[in-house]
């Protein structure tokens, strides 16, 4: 079993306690404007969760999902960086979204490196089944427009496609994600192929609260699998912003991998 010191250890509590902050000064501005965004259309996040809902945002509205995150991603290397996702739908069944890292940092023992992160481009087409579930078929590009060191893909162009089904009963919520991805250029005697699975399950509390727990994993020949638990809390300040922040932890053997974040989702303008 691997052991890390102290200091090590409240790295991430003190990297979560900052981006917690951040988004608590977002969410203090937002009351005074709650009673006019308690009107018209609400937010649809799909952060902080892997996987993605069948629904899309509010259609001919600008929706921003922004926020922080801290990786613990060994026991020497950490990644923090701030992802921003814009959404526009333009029926209540198309839409397109794009998202990067608008800034990240990684350092380790070796070295220390900052900027811009890769970009994704998304079109999704949702395909309702009744009023309470929905299925959804997502493709997309990333595109590596970050530095070698802070890229999350492959380094070339990745492709891939999303088979989405979403459920409401009660005050659950449930969104079921598969995805394959074709990798541009994948590390030698690797397959090129990855599949991702992700089931996210979550339950509104009342009074704005809600609470979300999801596994997720990835699978590709040549690399070890991997598993994921990640828990959230949101709160929804007006029907127009919400707030949340959570954590995620690796479910392998071996030193764990962590991460700490926080975030929001606005339904930011209407635009046509």
């Amino acid at each position: 079993m691997h052991h890390r010191n102290r200091a090590s250890g409240r790295a991430p509590l003190r990297n979560f306690s900052r981006c917690a902050a951040v988004a608590l000064a977002v969410a203090a501005l937002r009351p005074a404007q709650a009673a006019a965004d308690d009107e018209g259309p609400a937010a649809t996040p799909y952060r902080p969760s892997v996987s993605t809902p069948a629904a899309l945002s509010a259609p001919g509205w600008l929706e921003i999902e922004a926020g922080l995150l801290h990786d613990h991603e060994s026991a020497v290397a950490r990644r923090d960086s701030a992802p921003l996702t814009f959404k526009l739908a333009f029926t209540p069944d198309w839409g397109v979204r794009l998202g990067l890292d608008g800034w990240a940092h990684r350092h380790d023992e070796a070295e220390s490196e900052s900027g811009v992160g890769d970009t994704s481009v998304v079109l999704k087409r949702r395909f309702a089944i009744d009023d309470d579930s929905a299925f959804g078929l997502e493709t997309g590009v990333t595109m590596p427009t970050a530095r070698h060191g802070l890229a999350s893909g492959s380094g070339k162009a990745d492709w891939s496609v999303t088979a989405i089904h979403s459920a409401d009963f009660g005050a659950w919520h449930s969104d079921l994600n598969l995805a394959a991805t074709r990798l541009g250029a994948p590390e030698t005697e690797t397959s090129r192929s990855q599949l991702l699975w992700a089931g996210a399950l979550s339950r509104s509390l009342g009074a704005g609260w809600s609470v979300v727990a999801e596994l997720s994993g990835t699978h590709r020949g040549g690399v070890d699998d991997t598993r994921q638990l990640l828990v959230a809390a949101s709160y929804s300040v007006s029907r127009r912003f919400v707030a949340d922040a959570g954590a995620a932890r690796s479910l392998r053997d071996g030193a764990p991998v962590w991460s700490a974040f926080t975030g929001f989702t606005w339904l930011a303008a209407h635009l046509f």
